[in-house]
């Protein structure tokens, strides 16, 4: 252990030390969290300026015309009557007088197609929506008044119900719906998204690094000395557990980040009673969510779990792939193989929403190949605390027999130089005693 504890030390400080582990540690939260407002950001910066639109309406009486009303997206300018298409598109043929021409068909309530929208400038979606929104309310509404119905415009309104259902976990513990926990599926997918994103960051990256260091000691024959100090087990074992501990000490400063502004900084942004009354559930399921320092201690710890299981069972194969190798370029063959099933619980992560107990969602959050990013991305929904346990027994377990396996290759490849290994080749060397 003394050895294993001295690479393990140099491994860890050499990493720590460095101005890169500094910055994205800093640096990933607020990427993080950017990535999560970045569509209502998007939304916000990229609202267009009111676009005018003048009407040549030629619907009988122009009841069309008369009832389009202006907003923020659309200003209608209904023209005098007389005045032909042809004579409004050579006076507003210009896009700085007017973004469009809107031509509306004499046959317009039996004819709904006879509409035509001239532009003078780029095409935009937000206007047509607007238009054949507003159009299509006007159509409708004028058929159903030649039923001759009583008050027809009031039960148009009262019909126009919109139905916003709250979303409630369900607690047997609970005595009346106000102590029951508000969810939000949206959010639980954003946030298992997030988590799900960040355990791939780390296998990724730090599975690499393991790889990449075994490659350039070999490559400079350091290897072959240090081995001459410790065994293959004792080397591939402290260059695991050393970036091991960097990826956790990441994750502990960024919990710490996350946990502090929570604690500290939300409270004062925040008033308690405003969240109350926030009517958007996915809004308030947010603010519930970055405000319950217990939650997202918890969501760290298991993070954390995840984390260090899922890189010391890549990391061991990335030792042994890395032994087996001389060159980056000969190690791709193999990495190939490795990132599969990452891809794969890439993919499964995206489609968690749908169905987070799905038989796919669930057996892959079972399987240790999957299983560190699936299983994260599940957590915010609710699941059994049970199939938490089992994924981790499982992936622990799996480290230890994919350890076992890689050190048998580490200890015949770190010794072989100049050429390039076939799987039939270290299918031997696991065999070989």
């Amino acid at each position: 252990m003394s050895k294993i504890n001295l690479i393990l030390s140099r491994e860890f400080t050499e990493r720590v030390r460095k101005k890169s582990f500094i910055i994205t540690t800093l640096l990933t939260p607020i990427l993080m969290i950017t990535l999560m407002a970045a569509p209502t950001l998007i939304m916000m910066l990229g609202k267009t300026s009111t676009k005018k639109v003048v009407v040549v309406d030629n619907s009988p009486e122009r009841f069309v015309g008369r009832q389009l009303k202006s907003g923020s997206t659309v200003e209608f300018r209904l023209l005098d009557t007389g005045i032909t298409a042809a004579e409004a598109r050579a006076q507003y043929s210009n896009a700085d007088r007017a973004y469009g021409i809107l031509i509306i068909g004499s046959d317009i309530l039996s004819n709904p197609g006879n509409l035509q929208l001239i532009l003078n400038d780029a095409s935009s979606m937000s206007v047509e929506e607007s238009i054949n929104g507003q159009i299509q309310d006007i159509l409708r509404t004028e058929r159903l008044s030649r039923y001759e119905i009583e008050n027809i415009d009031r039960i148009l309104a009262d019909a126009g119900i919109r139905v916003n259902v709250q979303t409630l976990k369900n607690n047997v513990l609970a005595t009346d719906e106000d102590s029951m926990e508000a969810t939000s599926t949206t959010m639980s997918w954003l946030l298992g998204l997030t988590l799900g994103m960040l355990l791939y960051f780390i296998l990724i990256v730090y599975g690499q690094q393991v790889l990449q260091s075994v490659i350039d000691e070999k490559q400079t024959r350091v290897l072959d000395v240090i081995i001459t100090s410790c065994t293959p087990f004792e080397l591939m074992m402290g260059k695991i557990l050393g970036i091991a501990l960097v990826a956790a000490l990441q994750i502990v400063i960024w919990a710490v980040l996350v946990i502090g502004v929570s604690s500290f900084v939300m409270p004062l942004l925040i008033d308690p009673a405003s969240v109350q009354a926030i009517s958007d559930p996915m809004m308030g399921s947010a603010i519930s969510s970055f405000t319950d320092v217990g939650f997202l201690l918890s969501l760290f710890v298991q993070l954390l779990v995840f984390a260090v299981g899922g890189f010391l069972f890549y990391a061991s194969m990335y030792a042994a792939i890395g032994s087996a190798v001389d060159t980056p370029q000969d190690a791709a063959q193999f990495n190939s193989i490795i990132m599969m099933p990452v891809i794969l619980a890439i993919i499964v992560m995206m489609n968690i929403m749908n169905d987070p107990n799905s038989g796919l969602v669930f057996w892959c959050s079972m399987i240790p190949f999957t299983s560190p990013i699936v299983m994260m991305a599940r957590i915010p929904f609710g699941i059994p605390a049970w199939q938490v346990i089992v994924s981790i027994i499982v992936l622990f377990i799996s480290f230890f027999i994919m350890t076992w396996i890689a050190a048998r290759i580490f200890r015949v490849g770190v010794f072989m130089h100049g050429k390039k290994p076939t799987w039939k080749d270290l299918a031997a060397w696991i065999k070989m005693k």
